[in-house]
């Protein structure tokens, strides 16, 4: 850390927010004319999720927002990020659009304005209508680049003078690793490098086209894509130690940043993918539209939750293909990594969530650090947050003090990145609400408000958690109570 000479508080205009995604939160998943997704269907199979949750219901959101925005209102939120189901929109995932999927996100907007709340749009939050699964397999043929264009540019031509924060994809990264090479998301391929590799070309064609269009549509905002940033930390200053972080670095975090950043993929990383015959293929022209958009983006969106260490780890070692901790056992994580690469042992020096994610809060200051010096864009915290069990009280409380000391601890962190001339615009927690946490089930609650319901159902009601309070105090202080 440079030496701190005084303490500044946060941005005058900073936006302080939280996030949410469609699937997750909605429900009403085959109400008002919304077509199947990808999620819809892949929940539906044995064994695929935590006691075989689904989003059918998730936690009512689309009945119940304006409920939602007001707690919004009252805790004094400034940005609120949300995701729109692209099936919503075009049920069939092109053709036709569902006027009663555009009716409802405009009503959501309004309700945010109305409440002074700026409302922050993910484009994609990896519900993909399964239509155009069915029709040419999605992500995995380049037809899906123009009818993705298709869908941001009927948002913008919608929203496009009222949003003024546009995120294209949320966590490239992650759906496309955890579909196609590990089988834990939809398609549920594995270990398809080649076809992953490929996949991720495809979403940043997407991704960039819609940059474009939005420019070329006359719109000024703010766009960017949000990505899942695990910094890195070399085992110890053994060289191939350090290596082993630059390699991780170039394969896993500078493969989608560099990118969105400067239109291009990381040479050491392209040469060992093509030396292997998965590097993906690229049409003419590609490199010049990738380039183009990369002008055109004003941040990089990340959502952190953890750091990684990185060791060499030899030819005979681990494989990508760990078990993940979806039950909240400590202790069920598995070391992965790239034979001949990398591996990730634990942290000694942190502490674990019960899902096994390291808690690092100055990771979130180094990232930050990192995007500055090699990118020079502003940056939007899209995602920070902890997933824990959480406990209701006989009197409607929820006693929640280690979210408020993890948030509190990272707020510190982010205030040293700001300090240090990281420009930072806005800070969004996972999540305003609990939701359905994918393959966690819902008792993985990440919310400052506690929604009562389980993996066998609930009333729905909302209560608000001692977070709740903790994080109204952050917002009408600007910050300055994290000191005290």
């Amino acid at each position: 850390m440079m030496e701190q000479i005084e303490k500044t508080a946060f941005p005058k205009d900073f936006l302080w927010g939280s996030a949410s995604a469609a699937y997750q939160i909605e429900g009403a998943y085959a109400e008002d004319g919304k077509g199947m997704t990808n999620w819809d269907e892949f929940v539906r199979i044995p064994g695929k999720t935590y006691k075989e949750t689904t989003g059918d219901v998730a936690v009512d959101h689309y009945h119940r927002y304006k409920e939602d925005i007001r707690l919004m209102a009252e805790m004094g939120l400034k940005t609120y990020r949300f995701s729109i189901s692209w099936a919503r929109i075009f049920p069939k995932g092109k053709g036709e659009i569902n006027e009663k999927g555009i009716a409802f996100y405009g009503d959501v907007i309004d309700e945010c304005l109305k409440n002074h709340i700026e409302p922050m749009v993910t484009i994609f939050h990896w519900d993909l209508p399964q239509a155009l699964v069915d029709s040419y397999g999605g992500w995995e043929s380049a037809e899906i680049i123009d009818d993705y264009v298709t869908y941001a540019k009927t948002l913008f031509q919608n929203w496009g003078d009222k949003v003024k924060y546009w995120i294209t994809l949320n966590e490239q990264n992650i759906f496309t690793s955890l579909g196609w090479l590990t089988a834990q998301h939809p398609p549920g391929k594995f270990d398809d490098q080649k076809m992953f590799y490929q996949v991720n070309h495809h979403a940043f064609m997407a991704h960039a086209k819609a940059v474009l269009a939005y420019r070329e549509l006359g719109y000024k905002g703010e766009i960017g894509a949000s990505f899942a940033y695990t910094p890195s930390y070399a085992l110890d200053c053994k060289p191939i130690n350090a290596m082993a972080k630059s390699n991780y670095d170039d394969l896993k975090n500078y493969w989608w940043m560099d990118v969105y950043a400067y239109g291009r993929y990381p040479k050491a990383a392209m040469t060992y993918l093509k030396k292997k015959k998965i590097a993906p293929q690229m049409q003419s022209g590609d490199e010049e539209i990738l380039k183009e958009a990369a002008k055109e983006i004003t941040f990089m969106g990340v959502n952190y939750y953890q750091s990684c260490v990185c060791e060499y780890n030899p030819l005979d070692g681990v494989t990508p293909y760990g078990t993940m901790n979806t039950t909240g056992k400590k202790g069920t994580a598995q070391e992965i990594g790239i034979p001949g690469i990398y591996k990730n042992p634990a942290n000694p020096y942190l502490m674990t969530t019960d899902w096994d994610w390291s808690i690092d809060p100055k990771g979130l200051q180094f990232c930050c650090r990192e995007i500055t010096s090699r990118y020079a864009l502003p940056i939007i915290i899209s995602e920070n947050g902890l997933g824990a069990f959480d406990k209701l009280e006989e009197d409607g409380a929820v006693h929640d003090v280690y979210r408020v000391e993890y948030l509190k601890e990272h707020l510190k962190a982010l205030g040293e990145a700001i300090e240090e001339g990281c420009e930072v615009l806005a800070y969004c927690t996972w999540s305003f609400t609990d939701l359905l946490s994918w393959l966690n089930g819902y008792q993985k609650r990440y919310g400052f408000v506690y929604v009562d319901r389980n993996e066998e159902g609930g009333t729905l009601n909302r209560y608000k958690k001692d977070s709740y309070y903790w994080y109204k105090d952050v917002i009408s202080t600007n910050g300055e109570n994290l000191y005290k």
